[in-house]
């Protein structure tokens, strides 16, 4: 694992979660993608090196508004970029670690996700992802 690639904070609502952030970041969001496969709506900031994803459920059973329903808005997830998902992958499973996908998928911002199950990692939803050559 290279570095911290993002934070993701699940929101229920980018229109008012955005400014809210832009305000507290004194920085305009830079990006706003809709990922189908995960069902949110994602709105990207950038302050200095550290990116934070803000991420909006478009579907009302979907993993962010159960997330959301459990525990409230908040930190969902931490996102650490790999040079080789695929390689990262198998290291991870051999160490004992349990992934939610067997193949890596097509993430936000340009990216190939995995995430591992908190459960092999004391509570927390990790994500592994490599930049889309």
């Amino acid at each position: 694992m290279q570095k911290v690639e993002h934070i993701g904070i699940a929101v229920k609502s980018l229109t008012s979660s955005m400014p809210l952030f832009e305000k507290l970041l004194k920085n305009k969001c830079y990006k706003t993608e809709t990922v189908e496969s995960e069902q949110v709506n994602t709105a990207f900031f950038l302050k200095d090196k550290t990116k934070i994803e803000l991420l909006e459920s478009t579907d009302p059973d979907g993993v962010i508004a159960r997330f959301i329903e459990k525990r409230g808005e908040g930190i969902h997830h931490i996102a650490f970029e790999v040079n080789n998902i695929a390689e990262e992958m198998t290291r991870l499973r051999n160490d004992g670690f349990i992934l939610l996908n067997n193949e890596p998928k097509r993430g936000a911002d340009n990216k190939l996700v995995c995430f591992i199950h908190p459960k092999s990692t004391n509570g927390i939803l990790i994500e592994i992802c490599q930049e889309i050559r």
